[in-house]
């Protein structure tokens, strides 16, 4: 696994798109998950505080005892983690907006079967910037062309899959997303792109550290596959705190 950051009590890795974070009952099949491999890596237990779903890659932050597990834990459901992520989706975005919209609890069927299904909706909250937009001379559906655009997204709320269902609910799905996205624009980025994944990635974490009250910031690069994608549509990966400070306010 690609170490992003690491001291005593944390480690960050580089998560591959298509990886579990953990075993568990519903993917049964899988062998390989990112908790082992950086466990055997290191060669001492490690705890996740928080997740990323199997098709995004990106920024993935272990605890290394459980004392900074509960305490990470806690900065994350208090919203003292901002996480920022990069997408790809469906149509020209808006060049900035707040989605707030609250999500039912989404259960599994295996591990969430005592869970009560009669929950409200909790309250969610994606904030979103335009980077970048095009629009391609390709029939897809009823229209004449396709338009995309690359959004950098900042999830102000931890609610299961909030972004990929924040973007389906404005009408932006994320391309590649088989569960809340457009297969007809998935099939395109397949047959014309050579492109098989989530285009949804983790590319920064920061927090105020719970030990040494340091500021943290890890970055991870984008895979070669999401990569390869931006470069086919003529979009540069963004840097810089700019929209960082603007999407954290």
């Amino acid at each position: 696994m690609e170490i992003l950051f690491q001291d005593d009590y944390l480690v960050a890795v580089n998560k591959p798109a298509g990886m579990l974070v953990h075993r568990t009952k519903i993917d049964r099949n899988e062998s390989v998950f990112a908790m082992q491999l950086i466990r055997n890596q290191l060669g001492q237990h490690v705890y996740p505080v928080h997740r990323l779903d199997k098709p995004t890659s990106g920024v993935l932050l272990f605890a290394l005892n459980s004392d900074m597990a509960r305490s990470m834990t806690e900065l994350f459901t208090n919203g003292a983690v901002y996480k920022h992520y990069m997408a790809v989706v469906r149509g020209y975005a808006d060049s900035f907006n707040e989605i707030d919209y609250p999500l039912k609890e989404q259960l599994d069927k295996m591990t969430d079967a005592s869970m009560s299904l009669d929950k409200p909706a909790q309250k969610a909250i994606t904030r979103y910037k335009c980077l970048n937009t095009i629009e391609l001379p390709y029939p897809v559906g009823r229209y004449e062309s396709c338009r995309y655009s690359l959004l950098e997204l900042i999830p102000k709320t931890g609610r299961k899959h909030q972004i990929r269902r924040h973007m389906k609910h404005i009408f932006h799905p994320i391309i590649g997303d088989t569960t809340h996205g457009d297969s007809r624009h998935n099939t395109f980025f397949r047959e014309h792109m050579d492109c098989h994944r989530l285009l949804l990635a983790a590319t920064h974490l920061s927090f105020t550290h719970p030990q040494s009250g340091h500021d943290i910031q890890i970055s991870a690069p984008l895979e070669n596959n999401f990569q390869r994608i931006l470069n086919k549509l003529d979009w540069s990966f963004p840097t810089g705190k700019k929209e960082e400070s603007e999407m954290n306010t």
